[in-house]
């Protein structure tokens, strides 16, 4: 969210109201919470979550960031440290010595590198370019300058030993204090009971041998640190101690190795680091600055070398024009974008000559620490840990070992390096004229170093730790081979563990073992605040949704078989249970009409049109298709039976039904017709008999007509009606039979012998009504005779219908039993209307079969349909 600002009030065209008393108080934007400031999505670590998730959102951001570090890495930050040194120094085309004097490197000239100067032209207000690409240069000169002379610095300060001489008397001085604290008689003595102790013990149980080796190994241990502790670290610390021997023994051996019989330690390291100084910055510079070596040419080289002494750049390039080298002083007149890139190789390469040093020198560091510490941690072993079988006399094994190993490791780590040294500056001589090439091989090599000595050193840790379990395997079972697997590598002595194993071999499973154990205690979990496994991702999200579902299902009365939860979804059961019990009784499991059926129980039960297809799914349709059709079929059909009738909502639906049965018929057998379905039709036919059957229900109970009789004028009169052909009068029919139903005797007139006769003219349209109503009261017929016979109409239109269908589902390739149908559905929809006095609109109004042959193929055309009505699909 960015930051708030606040906008002024804007004009509006209504007046501002005036304050009252009563006035409703506004709140500030602040106030109400339309703006603020979140605090916590700018925390650092919210917006490095954030920085990250943009980064890693595509590969062309990915890709974008990596160049930009590198060209960081390698130009800018080595641009912005000659900057800082350049300002230090004060003036264009001066040294940068005021911050690497104090290093004092010199190259095989005497000349120190912090007096290098990049001789240029330095451009002038009319030759802007020029000093644009100068200043570029310098930049990179004095950044480049600092990082390759650091490298060479430290690679000379390291072989050197200078760095020794801080640790020296300061370890020294705590040696002795550690040891008159613990050399006391009290310690001795308690320390050599216990080992008595354990000598008798062997003794006792006839472990006659360990027991002889225990006391060799206390008599051992008091001799060797009777001159330990008399002056502890001395043979470590001492001018001609183990380190200092090691150090010399491997400038010698590197020495040898590349040719010098009679090496000299001292000599040869700053020789060594004069060689570095001319293969990674003198020649470097001068093919930097010039196009190619100066030195190649004694009086160039000489002329070069006193003008750089001097730092002025002017007189680098006067020098090197007066000595004959047209072609270097027009190189370093006119400075060009070549010279650009070349600032970048030497960058990258002085890069990694410094993380050559410092790597290989952090190495030779700490594995002297390394032997220093375990003479430090040896006194307490010749004080009193050595005379006590077990862990402790191990421990002293073990410090005594990595004194003597650590020390060998730096001797090797030298080696490793004098030797890669020697050969980067044989290369160098070899390649004469050709630095830069050299240049980018020396990177290569250093790299390749740097994952060499990584193996060497562990290599050298690997076999520390076995020898000192050697040793304290030997004393542990007195002189007698190891058992259990301890002959090679494996067996372990007391107190040693399985660290080396581990480190050496499945270490980094084992690792992830511990962590995953660590993981996973209920320990863990209490103190990380109740987050179960930690460090596992969205650990924290997870706990609030497992709290949120607890806070749910720990209601009770919420879970169990029988609680809210399941009795939320109890009608889903319900509804495939009556779903799989009506698809049985009417067409079976997969069928298009056992579909029907199933949606028909489903509805009765009370499912909406989104339980269908999962109740079909419960009871056993796993046809999607199938499914799908007997869905839509069914819910288009509901959807329209509104529309068909005002009054009875199941004769609405069978309308419907009947319709949709039509249109998808005749797109199967309308000739040219090609967008049938014949799965569609079949769904249909079954929705229609699913509509059939709902109709019949509703309206199944029987009205006797005639008191039972076989044949009557009550059931006559009807039959004239239900025809509904142009003779019967219909529509008169049953409006004299509903007037005489409410008792009406309007426009009629009786005799004394109870004949009723119309007293309306001929030529009136109520004539016909009133002749129906006479015929009706003439018959006897009153009231209750009437409204029986007006719901025998209602009951006879759904038989019909239901028969009609269930004809046609039995010949569906008859054109015939359609059109009867049709037939019966008019005439239902037909009384509906006359009975309401409402007419359906043209759209919905069913329209009676016309008699139109059916084409010759109409039944060919419904055969699939036919098949499908008959079996399972």
């Amino acid at each position: 969210m960015t930051a708030p600002v606040l906008d002024a009030p804007r004009e509006t065209a209504d007046p501002a109201p005036t304050p009252s008393a009563h006035s409703e108080v506004r709140l500030s934007p602040l106030e109400s919470g339309a703006w603020h400031w979140d605090l916590v999505r700018w925390r650092p670590a919210v917006v490095v979550l954030r920085c990250r998730s943009w980064i890693r959102a595509s590969r062309r951001r990915r890709a974008t960031v990596w160049v930009t570090g590198l060209l960081f890495v390698f130009v800018v930050f080595p641009g912005l440290v000659g900057a800082v040194a350049t300002a230090s120094a004060g003036g264009s085309g001066s040294s940068v010595n005021s911050g690497l004097s104090w290093m004092d490197i010199r190259d095989s000239s005497g000349l120190t590198l912090s007096s290098y100067v990049f001789a240029t032209n330095n451009g002038s207000v009319l030759h802007p370019l020029t000093g644009g690409k100068a200043l570029v240069l310098n930049l990179e000169f004095a950044g480049w300058l600092v990082i390759v002379t650091t490298g060479v610095w430290l690679i000379g300060y390291v072989l050197g030993f200078r760095w020794m001489d801080l640790f020296a008397a300061p370890l020294h001085g705590v040696a002795q204090s550690l040891t008159g604290q613990l050399t006391v008689p009290i310690v001795l003595t308690t320390a050599v009971t216990i080992g008595a102790f354990f000598v008798a013990w062997f003794w006792l149980r006839g472990y006659h041998a360990k027991a002889a080796v225990q006391v060799a190994t206390m008599f051992g241990v008091v001799v060797l640190g009777g001159v330990f502790l008399s002056d502890p670290l001395g043979d470590v610390l001492s001018s001609d101690g183990w380190l200092a021997q090691g150090r010399d023994l491997g400038i010698s051996i590197s020495a040898g190795l590349n040719g010098d019989s009679n090496p000299q330690p001292d000599r040869l390291v700053a020789s060594m680091q004069a060689q570095l100084a001319d293969n990674f910055a003198r020649r470097p510079l001068q093919v930097w600055n010039f196009g190619h070596v100066i030195d190649d040419q004694p009086a160039c080289k000489a002329a070069w070398t006193a003008a750089e002494a001097a730092g002025d750049d002017d007189g680098v390039r006067a020098a090197v024009h007066n000595c004959g080298d047209s072609a270097a002083f027009a190189v370093a007149n006119n400075p060009s974008a070549g010279q650009l890139g070349a600032g970048i190789l030497l960058l990258v390469a002085g890069t990694l000559l410094l993380a050559f040093g410092a790597v290989l020198a952090i190495r030779i560091v700490r594995s002297a620490l390394d032997s220093i510490y375990y003479g430090i941690a040896a006194i307490f072993g010749f004080a009193a840990g050595g005379y006590i079988y077990g862990p402790t006399q191990n421990f002293l094994i073990r410090c005594v070992v990595h004194a003597f190993f650590s020390a060998a490791r730096m001797t090797a780590e030298i080696t490793f390096l004098g030797i890669y040294v020697l050969f980067l500056g044989d290369l160098f001589e070899q390649a004469r004229g050709q630095v830069m090439a050299v240049f980018v091989i020396g990177a290569i090599v250093e790299i390749i170093a740097i994952g060499q000595s990584r193996k060497l050193s562990k290599s050298l840790e690997h076999g520390n730790e076995w020898i000192a379990n050697r040793f304290a395997l030997a004393i542990q079972n007195g002189g007698a081979r190891a058992v259990s697997g301890s002959g090679g590598s494996g067996g372990y002595a007391l107190g040693m563990g399985h660290a080396s194993a581990a480190r050496h071999g499945l270490g980094f499973l084992g690792t992830v073992g511990a962590i995953s154990t660590l993981n996973s205690s209920p320990a863990t979990a209490w103190l990380a605040g109740g987050i179960r496994s930690p460090l596992n991702p969205n650990a924290a999200k997870e706990k609030r949704s497992l709290l949120a579902q607890w806070t749910m299902w720990g209601q009770d009365g919420f879970g169990g078989p029988t609680g809210w939860y399941a009795q939320s979804y109890l009608h889903r059961r319900v509804y495939g249970e009556a779903a799989r019990d009506a698809a049985r009784k009417v067409g079976g499991i997969g069928t298009a009409r056992g579909a029907a059926a199933a949606i028909q129980a489903m509805v009765d039960e009370g499912a909406s049109r989104s339980d269908w297809n999962n109740g079909l799914m419960e009871a056993g349709f796993l046809d999607a298709k199938l499914r799908a059709d007997a869905v839509d079929s069914w819910g288009v059909v509901a959807d329209n039976a509104d529309d068909y009738t005002s009054d009875d909502k199941r004769l609405g639906f069978a309308l419907a039904a009947v319709n949709r049965v039509q249109t998808t018929v005749s797109r199967l057998t309308k000739p040219g017709s090609l967008d049938g379905d014949e799965d569609k039709a079949a769904a249909d036919l079954a929705t229609l008999q699913g509509a059939a059957f709902r109709y019949r229900r509703a309206h199944e109970r029987g009205v006797t007509l005639d008191h039972g009789a076989a044949g009557g004028p009550q059931r006559e009169y009807l039959d004239a009606y239900m025809r509904m052909d142009e003779t019967s009068q219909s529509r008169e029919r049953l409006q004299a039979l509903m007037n005489v139903m409410h008792g009406d005797k309007s426009n009629l007139i009786s005799d004394a012998s109870g004949v009723w006769a119309p007293t309306v003219a001929t030529d009136s349209n109520d004539y016909a009504t009133a002749v129906h109503m006479a015929t009706l009261r003439s018959l006897d017929i009153g009231e209750h005779e009437a409204s029986r016979m007006y719901s025998w109409i209602g009951t006879e239109h759904a038989r019909e219908f239901y028969e009609a269908t269930e004809g046609l589902l039995e010949n569906v390739q008859s054109g015939a039993a359609l059109d009867r149908v049709r037939d019966v559905a008019y005439k239902a929809q037909q009384t509906e209307s006359w009975s309401t006095g409402k007419k359906p609109s043209p759209w919905k109004r069913m329209s009676p079969p016309a008699g139109t042959p059916k084409p010759a193929d109409y039944g060919d055309n419904l055969s699939g349909v036919a098949q499908r009505m008959r079996s399972r699909t």
